[in-house]
């Protein structure tokens, strides 16, 4: 940012006095250098060193206040229709309404009224729809200029890349319907040529997690980036992902919106990869972004290696039916190996990299990573996981030839018969209240929570005049005297063992 301030600085002494021809191609030099839009990049180099815009005064009004009322009314006496249609409705509900004595306006204001274009009349109005409901339309800024300067690729232009071409989206944990709240994302990224695949945990939606993602696979991949290729998303679609992408030397380009097929590719491992190894749970929190990031290290190389996948070869169309022909299955591995622009350094660490490789212990760590996963979907808490060793791989091995007895093997998808509810879905109307009302149970053992609603709505009548947290106060109020009472007992268990032998 302090560059292209430099820079602006720099440029607009001769922008102010350079000729229009020379204007022109100061203006190509500076958008191509900054990736502004054109507009934007002229009105900062039309822009003073003390910060006015050269040239800028005070706009003279042509509609004033008494316009902008009548307009109003005339607006709501047609329904509230658009600036368009209210502009061709106006000469005639003018006359209608003057006819019939509703409305007797000055001959200057009704001029205007009748001059005033379609645009003017969706801006003056901008305020009562904003009153009327809540809400602006989305701006059309950063994020929309960022998203027309970034090309369109669909699923068939993508004919043959070479590796390095990656397909990105991200899948959020949120176990089940989308909601409002914080769930771990994972960025999934899928090579093109290749298959090759890489998931990374996130702890929430966020563009600089984006950016921290990229640097990670860039780093763990045995090939170099090329592209990413993402849909419109915002995470994808800003300043920050778009600069990463241009100083990186990254082929940015993005889908069209509402067409999945576009990212047919990283669409069908979102459920091949990351729903069949996380399964639908809910994962909230850093402690599930770990243990997601721990099954992700071992089902890469898993995954990568020792997964045959298929690719489509053609696709042909007869009326409606579509046949598809498909390569023989392989492994992300050894369509890189197959390939002729990966170079022979690559293939030989690909090929060291596998023969190191031992796919049951990969296997034993991504159940154990799973299982991890699994309670803190059911539970929000981790397990305690038993550290692998040698023994653990043997015994796990020779468990494979009756796994299939035992049903699902993934614990991210068996069925949770007494899953504990353990996230909140609402607000704690006693959160503010409570060390006020134990006190109060703590002084007065007895005292009924009928008795204690009362108090508070006296005390907090704005919060609990209507009483309608009752309810949940009788259960709280339960639940404290169960684990008093449970205190007391255990307290009276111990007291035994916990007094000293005289000898």
């Amino acid at each position: 940012m302090t560059t292209r301030k430099e820079l602006v600085a720099a440029l607009q002494l001769r922008y102010s006095s350079a000729a229009f021809g020379d204007r022109i191609r100061i203006l190509d030099e500076f958008v191509a250098l900054t990736g502004y839009h054109r507009k934007h990049a002229i009105r900062l180099l039309r822009e003073q060193p003390g910060g006015a815009a050269k040239g800028t005064r005070e706009r003279n009004r042509l509609y004033d206040e008494a316009v902008r009322q009548a307009l109003t009314v005339l607006w709501e006496a047609a329904d509230r229709v658009c600036g368009k249609r209210l502009k061709a409705l106006i000469p005639k509900l003018v006359d209608a309404m003057e006819r019939h004595g509703h409305l007797d306006l000055d001959p200057v204001i009704k001029a205007k009224l009748l001059e005033v274009s379609a645009a003017t009349i969706d801006r003056m109005l901008a305020n009562a729809r904003l009153q009327i409901d809540g809400q602006r339309k989305r701006r059309k800024g950063v994020g929309s200029a960022i998203r027309r300067s970034i090309p369109v690729r669909t699923f068939a232009d993508w004919r043959d890349p070479p590796p390095g071409f990656f397909e990105i989206d991200m899948v959020e944990h949120c176990g089940g319907p989308k909601t409002d709240g914080d769930f771990v994302h994972t960025l999934t990224l899928t090579d093109i040529a290749s298959g090759w695949t890489e998931c990374v945990a996130m702890r929430v939606r966020n563009q600089m997690l984006v950016i921290e993602a990229f640097d990670k696979v860039a780093a763990d991949l045995p090939f170099a980036m090329l592209g990413v290729d993402s849909d419109n998303d915002t995470a994808f679609m800003n300043q920050s992902v778009f600069d990463y992408c241009k100083e990186h030397g990254l082929e940015q380009t993005r889908s069209r919106a509402y067409k999945k097929n576009d990212q047919a590719w990283v669409e069908q491992k979102n459920g091949s990869v990351v729903r069949r190894l996380v399964g639908y749970g809910r994962l909230s929190g850093t402690d599930a972004r770990d243990a997601l990031a721990q099954l992700y290290a071992s089902s890469r190389l898993y995954i990568n290696f020792f997964q045959p996948s298929f690719k489509l070869k053609s696709k042909t169309r007869d009326g409606a039916r579509v046949h598809k022909v498909y390569f023989a299955p392989a492994t992300p591995c050894d369509r890189l190996l197959a390939h002729d622009s990966v170079k022979p350094a690559i293939k030989e660490k690909l090929k060291a990299q596998f023969n190191s490789l031992d796919p049951v212990r990969l296997l034993q760590e991504m159940r154990t990573a799973q299982q991890t996963l699994s309670e803190f979907a059911a539970h929000g808490v981790r397990a305690d996981a038993a550290p692998t060793g040698e023994s653990d791989v043997a015994v796990f091995l020779a468990s494979l030839s009756s796994a299939w007895m035992e049903g699902e093997a993934r614990p991210t998808h068996r069925k949770q018969p007494n899953a504990k509810h353990w996230w909140k879905t609402r607000v704690d109307p006693f959160a503010d209240a409570w060390p006020v009302i134990e006190g109060w149970l703590i002084a007065e053992p007895a005292v009924s929570a009928n008795e204690l609603m009362d108090r508070l709505a006296t005390m907090v009548p704005d919060a609990y005049a209507s009483k309608a947290q009752l309810r949940t106060l009788q259960r709280r109020v339960k639940a404290w005297r169960a684990e008093r009472v449970k205190e007391m007992i255990l307290g009276s268990l111990r007291k035994p063992a916990d007094t000293p032998v005289e000898v």
